[in-house]
């Protein structure tokens, strides 16, 4: 039995004053942007990156545009040491890139990391030390003034090894388990860091706040990154970081809100890979504000290059429901979704608009380099004639008219549920084509020529079947009129001609094609479809006639 009496609050709320961030609407601009991706994400693998996966991993994070980067902790690794001491020495970082490494509180552990950097152009010696209650009184079994002496003197010994090493250092103190200690121990620990550090307009510090487990709603956490803002001494020369986990699954959440009060950088992963149930995903993140007219400053435009690689380095798998970046995001099944969304971006087309407004889908699939024919609209036994119809257009460019489209939506339906699979689009094709395109009917036509008198088509028409030819004369009231009335009078079938739809396709440049539609009514009152191409627009009407006639008189 679930037993929820065992579990007490295990965080410390702020005062009400705290709330400044909920009168925000929405997020400005973009944070700094700090990978974890290397350090965080790569400790969690079940076979963590090799030298040679690292390498490729940090191309990729280059590529999407990370201007600081946590390459690891180079003092507890011998493989994340040999990864730092490549890309130095291969000049892989570029001028504009901070490489991050993390260390704790530990004399001979900072000086191996300090020796790790030797020659890098920009890097942030990250240390940090816990200052939560559960890890005071379980784990190191120290007082406050034991736990805040630490702080002070890893303080002090980066501050020093940073003089006497070559190279350009930031420092980032983290207050670790922040969500699990009272606030006011945690701003006087990071205030006494910050006095040592001593921060100036040469000497921006980072204070980061990380959710290294989640303890409350993300409001709770909100509030208490605002309280760190307004009482941490230097702010104007301190950035203030978030690093969020998501073992309540409000990482992005708690990123967002904190981002509204006061936060300026995030630390976080790509796909959210990470300890237990992850760090904060920042593909999510990037692309939440994104939606809201932000540019994130990373590039995403190619998001099935950066999933292939995240999946091939880390062995790890994007969930397909993952936000943007499932393989599943954008897919409509649904008939009525798919109906909406294919007016949306069919009025959306008609009317020329910049803004993006289309139901069911709150980014434009193309931004992150997906396709609407692929990624959007999908067949299977639930789709309807809207969405079917739009595929069938836009990848192959045939509009059908409304009641063939919606005979058609329920073949390929009743395909899909006997087979229980999901149709692609070649196979959609192939479906219309064998049962409505040019079909080799029975009956052929072979030749016709036609004469105007005012207002009627004559016709001379050869017939075709069985190898015998049998020529006709008809008249109508146009072209396709008096071949219809001809294919009457030559096999004597009842029906009527109620539906004739007819345009040239897309993208067949000075060789137009034209694609005709056809509905025949036979006598019980049953539509029977066909359809046409050809470069002469007469030749594809009688082809769709002729088609439209076979599925007619075969059902016989």
């Amino acid at each position: 039995m679930m037993d929820s009496s065992k579990y007490n609050v295990g965080y410390f709320p702020v005062g009400d004053e705290y709330t400044k961030w909920v009168k925000k609407e929405r997020i400005q601009t973009p944070p700094v942007w700090c990978s974890v991706d290397m350090r965080d994400g790569n400790q969690s693998l079940v076979i963590p990156m090799s030298l040679e996966e690292k390498l490729e991993y940090f191309k990729v994070l280059l590529e999407v545009g990370f201007k600081e980067i946590e390459v690891g902790f180079p003092a507890a690794s011998e493989t994340e040491y040999e990864f730092l001491r490549t890309i130095i020495d291969k000049k892989m970082i570029p001028d504009d890139v901070s490489i991050q490494v993390l260390t704790q509180c530990r004399e001979h552990i900072i000086r191996k990391t300090f020796d790790a950097c030797k020659g890098a152009r920009n890097a942030i010696i990250h240390f940090y030390n816990s200052v939560s209650v559960a890890q005071r009184e379980q784990v190191f079994k120290k007082s406050k003034k034991e736990i805040k002496e630490m702080a002070i003197e890893g303080a002090k010994l980066v501050k020093t090894l940073a003089a006497e090493y070559e190279g350009n250092f930031r420092f980032e103190y983290s207050p670790e388990s922040f969500t699990g200690a009272e606030p006011e121990f945690s701003l006087e620990v990071c205030n006494a860091v910050l006095d040592v550090l001593e921060p100036n307009e040469n000497n921006n510090v980072i204070i980061n706040l990380p959710v290294t487990v989640e303890m409350s709603m993300p409001h709770v956490y909100a509030s208490q990154v605002e309280f760190m803002s307004e009482n941490l001494k230097y702010r104007q020369f301190v950035t203030l970081s978030l690093h969020p986990h998501n073992d309540r699954g409000t990482g992005v959440s708690d990123t967002e809100l904190a981002l509204l009060a006061g936060a300026e950088r995030v630390e976080g992963t790509l796909f959210g890979n990470g300890e237990r149930t992850g760090n904060v995903d920042i593909v999510t993140l990037a692309l939440n504000m994104y939606s809201h007219g932000v540019d994130p400053k990373l590039d995403f435009s190619n998001m099935n290059y950066i999933v292939e690689k995240y999946e091939k380095c880390t062995r790890m798998r994007v969930y397909e429901r993952a936000p943007y970046a499932g393989a599943l995001v954008f897919a409509a099944f649904s008939g009525s979704h798919q109906d909406a969304i294919a007016k949306g971006l069919k009025y959306r087309e008609k009317h020329k608009l910049h803004k993006w407004n289309v139901p069911y889908i709150p980014i434009d699939p193309a931004d992150i380099g997906r396709t609407y024919d692929a990624d959007v609209i999908r067949v299977n036994s639930q789709s309807g004639k809207g969405g079917i119809g739009y595929l069938l257009e836009q990848t192959f460019g045939y509009n059908l008219p409304p009641k063939m489209r919606e005979h058609f939506s329920y073949l390929c339906k009743d395909i899909s549920d006997r087979n229980h699979k999901e149709l692609k689009p070649d196979e959609v094709m192939s479906v219309f084509a064998k049962n409505y395109l040019n079909l080799q009917t029975h009956i052929a036509v072979t030749d016709f020529d036609f004469m105007r008198e005012h207002e009627t088509v004559k016709i001379d028409i050869t017939f075709s079947k069985d190898g015998k030819e049998t020529t006709m004369k008809a008249e109508g009231n146009g072209h396709l009129s008096a071949v219809n009335n001809a294919l009457k009078a030559y096999t004597g079938v009842e029906y009527t001609l109620q539906v004739f739809t007819q345009h040239s396709m897309q993208g067949q440049g000075s060789h137009s094609v034209a694609a005709s539609y056809i509905g025949l009514e036979n006598k019980d009152g049953v539509m029977f479809w066909g359809a046409g191409t050809d470069t002469d627009v007469i030749t594809a009407s009688t082809k769709a006639l002729l088609s439209a006639f076979h599925n007619m008189t075969k059902e016989k």
